[in-house]
């Protein structure tokens, strides 16, 4: 895969209003700074449905928006126990110059209980990290 010239944006994404946001905003940012796109999706796989790990057909309506975009692009999906970790091995591999994620809002104590992909995104990711939220819309 040949490097764009802007380099790679990496979108943390699932099949949900918080993928769609996070996914708006990468194909801005690759189109308005020449960059490509790689998506990540992800599961623990501690579960025996996990509704943020996309289907065949969500996986082809995802493929389908990344080549109407004529960006250079690639769908990265794995059952991984780090799912930040698989975020940021990717824009480690890639030397990605932005991470896009979609924020959940969550209470104190699922945060304590649960952690957040976003937060161990936002604090060990080595380029900058975009985070925004469903109903924003990039310029």
């Amino acid at each position: 895969m040949s490097i764009p010239a802007g380099g790679w944006v990496i979108v943390a994404w699932a099949p949900d209003e918080y993928g769609a946001v996070a996914l708006d905003w990468a194909l801005a940012d690759a189109e308005r700074r020449d960059r490509g796109v790689v998506v990540v999706n992800a599961s623990k796989g501690d579960a025996l449905v996990d509704d943020r790990y996309a289907f065949d057909d969500q996986l082809a309506e995802l493929e389908r928006r990344l080549a109407d975009s004529g960006r250079p692009h690639e769908i990265r999906q794995s059952i991984d126990p780090d799912v930040g970790g698989a975020v940021l091995d990717a824009a480690e591999q890639l030397d990605a110059r932005l991470i896009v994620v979609g924020l959940r809002r969550r209470t104190p104590v699922g945060k304590l209980l649960m952690g957040s992909v976003a937060q161990r995104i936002l604090l060990a990711a080595a380029c900058p990290v975009l985070s925004v939220k469903p109903g924003s819309v990039p310029d």
